[in-house]
């Protein structure tokens, strides 16, 4: 057991007027599985950076221990290679045999090793690196969202293997996982850093209670705050009055007055506008006091969205429905029949690769949607039905084909663009985001943008394709609110397993 001691750390990125940290400092202990928690854009993803030196920052890392990253770095050309190839250039101090016996805990033939990674499906490719990652000892782990893109089956592998494991630093936005495996919790906040003992569930209510007692306390601050403005606004015009008063009377109307007066006035008004003072300072206080307390709460902004009724109450109808991809030897699947009604939000759940997404585009393809993303055209059997003149609004999981400004993008997709940018501030993307260009922003952000076209869009079917790949915490809990308001018609495909259970009206299993 060791202490990891970060000091002071400050970092900025070149060519950027804000700094991601600032005097930032904390402790962590080397036996914890610390869950890593964070707004998008906060700096989780660079901390670990920073942990693995490659970047130059102000301030101190200071431990004994070696730190190691997952995911792995993986080359195109590399994915002809196997994976017991690419071993030696992950990680070459560990021998095959120590992963192989890490893959037994990840529910894992060790053949998979021998076979070329490109062969290897996305649940595969992440056990195979945890493997390899927890292969050898005395590491302090650092772990950035293993689960995006896997399916529930893939999720409940790799969470139960991460809580049988200690000693690393885990960066998700999966609240089951969150709980499931982490004992402690390092939270970056809007202004500081904190570190907790439990899970995410357990984080959450003691933030809750906190943020409901800071804005009790600020309520009283604000009142405290209303009551000093009055008495200094009434001293200062008893003051003004009396200041005003010490020269100059008329000596029929002020008879007893005298020109002596004028010293007494002047000490009276001495003494006011002293208090004054002290009644500003005191304001000063209770502002900054005030300011403190609200620093870190997160101020999460209803969204809106606009769904559109259509005339006909059934807006997808499949009946023994079957789909492959022209050219492809089988079928994904067959035989397969659901219906979306009007103000339904359907879940279609299954493994990596049994069809999920290719219903969603299947679907664009019907209706000719411009926007789906699929190169290759879907043979359909069976009975697919889409009304005529229906207005979809799509979220592709694929964010790869942003680039250019925000402008741009909302321009070619006529987009208002105040509402666009309006809708990205309340998704907590910083305006300092909106003069860049979109291929700099990270995978959280982008998604952003695509969520954002997507609520402002007008639409009688929403089709989201994993949506919550890497959208923090604090979003996805807004678009659960919205969606739970509003009562949009959806159709998706998601594995945040907290998400599903609280907007799913039915589920379709492939």
């Amino acid at each position: 057991m060791a202490q990891i001691q970060v000091t002071d750390l400050t970092f900025a990125y070149d060519g950027s007027a804000d700094d991601i940290f600032e005097n930032a400092t904390f402790n962590m202990d080397t036996d914890w599985k610390l869950g890593l928690i964070g707004r998008n854009g906060k700096g989780k993803t660079t901390l670990l950076d920073l942990f693995m030196g490659k970047h130059e920052y102000r301030g101190s890392i200071s431990t004994d221990t070696r730190f190691d990253y997952f995911p792995y770095r993986v080359e195109k050309e590399d994915l002809c290679k196997t994976a017991a190839e690419l071993v030696e250039a992950w990680k070459s101090r560990v021998e095959a045999w120590q992963v192989m016996k890490e893959l037994g805990g990840l529910k894992m033939d060790a053949e998979c090793l021998y076979r070329p990674f490109s062969t290897l499906s996305y649940g595969e490719r992440t056990r195979v690196m945890l493997a390899v990652l927890f292969a050898s000892e005395n590491e302090f782990l650092l772990i950035d969202e293993p689960t995006n893109h896997l399916d529930m089956a893939a999720r409940d592998i790799v969470k139960d293997y991460l809580s049988t494991k200690k000693g690393f630093i885990l960066v998700s936005h999966d609240r089951d996982l969150l709980d499931g495996v982490c004992d402690h919790v390092l939270v970056l906040n809007r202004k500081t850093i904190e570190v907790q003992t439990g899970n995410f569930s357990s984080w959450w209510d003691n933030k809750e209670k906190t943020d409901a007692f800071r804005k009790a306390e600020n309520e009283k601050h604000l009142k405290e705050i209303g009551k000093l403005k009055s008495a200094a606004d009434r001293s200062s015009r008893w003051a003004d009055k009396s200041e005003n008063s010490k020269i100059g009377f008329d000596p029929v109307k002020e008879h007893d007055r005298s020109i002596a007066t004028r010293s007494f006035i002047g000490a009276k008004t001495k003494k006011m506008q002293a208090r004054v003072k002290s009644y500003e300072m005191r304001i000063d206080r209770e502002i900054e006091e005030k300011e403190g307390l609200l620093a870190d709460i997160e101020q999460e902004i209803d969204l809106k969205i606009c769904p559109l009724r259509f005339h006909k109450e059934v807006l997808v109808d499949a009946y023994e429905l079957g789909l492959q991809y022209e050219g492809s030897a089988g079928k994904l699947f067959d035989n397969k029949s659901f219906r979306v009604r009007q103000g339904e939000r359907v879940v279609i759940s299954g493994e990596n690769g049994c069809g999920k997404s290719t219903i969603l585009r299947a679907i664009l393809q019907k209706t000719h949607n411009k926007n789906a993303d699929c190169d290759t055209p879907i043979l359909i059997s069976g009975r697919l039905d889409i009304p005529s003149g229906m207005t979809i609004s799509y979220v592709s999981q694929d964010t790869s084909f942003l680039s250019g400004t925000l402008r741009s993008f909302a321009d070619e997709r006529g987009l208002d663009e105040t509402l666009f940018l309006a809708v990205l501030r309340q998704l907590d993307l910083g305006r300092e985001q909106f003069s860049k260009n979109m291929e700099d922003y990270s995978e959280g952000q982008k998604k952003k943008v695509l969520i954002a076209s997507s609520l402002i869009t007008p639409a009688h079917l929403y089709i989201w394709d994993e949506p919550l790949n890497y959208i923090d915490v604090f979003s996805r809990m807004q678009i659960e609110k919205l969606i739970l308001e509003y009562e949009p018609t959806m159709l998706m495909v998601e594995h945040d397993i907290r998400f599903r259970e609280k907007i799913a009206t039915d589920t379709v299993s492939i």
